[in-house]
């Protein structure tokens, strides 16, 4: 038996058999087209971008369709990706100036990127790597015609252990058939763990390696609350979990038989249970579970899922979803609350001692006015649509709350 640690990013508990995905990717050679042919080299790629564009608004409406609008957004963004005019223009420049193959040029430009982002200090943007290379993927499923291996059909149930998962892979899983996942890179903010929660799968991730020490076929836990691997578990650790996801499916039974009854104390006093939500999509599970309202809506994953500042429509959208969703229950939402470790792309201007009492929450919104009033006109946008209310974050003194 052996037991890994990694990073819980999706909770629950799955025993199965592993499937080792071994994506090793394309393998691009050093390739430089004839002269004069640059032109029709350029067509083939600018076919491909086309072609992989359809695919990703497909895979978008997919998305979006099974599990909300914001995890179907995570393609839009890599739609952004695949037709940034600066990225564009790099890859025009290899084919005509230096005969690259369309192939070769995009394996050099992407690779390049997803580097760049990896060496961020930032984890959040280091974890938008996976989606760069999704989009070179599809930009070389289309180029060479060789689609890459997938898991959308299984022939069997299995928990897939892979090194790493891109979005649109995980995306693609076949939900009846994937188990869990576990992977030796990835963390908690990247698009790939938010999937898997939208999707309900037990994950972990961040495990570190460990594919040497396991093979498909073997016997694999997957703890999604506690963030453990276990590979060929022993009797009593199984039965261990399996009581385990017993009790726990137990509990949520009954947790469902008593839904609908008011909360209240045993002296009859009423009590409002409100969700606190990370995301979107969640609205729609906590009001399936009696939920009143949302306590707290956290807005940060709209900065730091994105390699862009969010627009107010993005805002928006984001808030719509889950006022909607809560059938003109209350909704408290929360702005902005970035700072030291939740830092994404809005970073300060000069690093500060101690960033947790420093520039953060409700100050930094202050100190950035223009950001501040994109998400404010948003959430005001929403309120028209049902009982929304407005909670600042880390207010210490009078003068800040009257500001905001």
């Amino acid at each position: 038996m052996l037991e890994l640690q990694g990073i819980a990013v999706s909770p629950g508990v799955a025993i199965g058999r592993a499937l080792v995905f071994d994506r090793e990717g394309y393998r691009i050679m050093r390739c430089l087209v004839p002269v004069g042919e640059d032109e029709s080299e350029w067509q083939r790629l600018v076919s491909a971008v086309k072609q992989s564009k359809s695919k990703l608004e497909s895979t978008q409406q997919n998305t979006s369709a099974a599990l909300g609008e914001h995890l179907g957004g995570i393609f839009s963004a890599q739609q952004q990706i695949l037709l940034d005019p600066h990225l564009q223009s790099e890859l025009e420049n290899l084919i005509r100036r230096k005969a690259y193959s369309a192939e070769y040029a995009v394996s050099e430009v992407f690779t390049r990127y997803a580097a760049a982002f990896r060496k961020s200090p930032s984890s959040f943007l280091a974890e938008r790597a996976n989606d760069i290379r999704d989009v070179e993927r599809l930009l070389l499923e289309c180029l060479t015609g060789q689609p890459m291996a997938t898991l959308t059909q299984l022939p069997h149930e299995a928990i897939v252990v892979s090194h790493d998962l891109t979005p649109g892979e995980t995306a693609a899983f076949d939900r009846e058939k994937v188990l869990g996942i576990c992977t030796e890179a990835g963390g908690p903010g990247g698009h790939t763990a938010i999937v898997a929660r939208g999707m309900e799968i037990p994950a972990v991730v961040g495990v570190g390696n460990f594919l040497h020490n396991i093979r498909s076929g073997d016997e694999v836990i997957v703890d999604g609350h506690l963030g453990r691997i276990i590979v060929s578990p022993d009797a009593e650790t199984r039965d261990w979990y399996l009581q385990r996801r017993l009790f726990r499916q137990s509990i949520a039974t009954q947790l469902e038989e008593i839904r609908d009854l008011p909360a209240s104390t045993s002296d009859g006093v009423r009590i409002e249970l409100m969700a606190n939500l990370e995301f979107p999509h969640e609205a729609a599970a906590c009001l399936a579970r009696g939920a009143d309202g949302v306590g707290l809506y956290r807005t940060e994953f709209l900065y730091l899922g994105h390699t862009h500042e969010p627009s107010e429509e993005e805002h928006y959208q984001a808030y719509a979803q889950v006022v909607r969703d809560m059938h003109n229950r209350p909704v408290v939402i929360r702005t902005l609350d970035l700072g030291a470790d939740k830092m994404g792309i809005t970073r300060l201007e000069d690093p500060e001692n101690n960033p947790f009492l420093g520039l953060r929450s409700v100050r930094l919104s202050l100190r950035n006015p223009a950001l501040f009033r994109v998400q404010l006109r948003a959430i005001l946008r929403a309120a028209c649509l049902g009982d929304v209310r407005v909670m600042f974050p880390m207010i210490t003194t009078l003068d800040e709350l009257r500001s905001a």
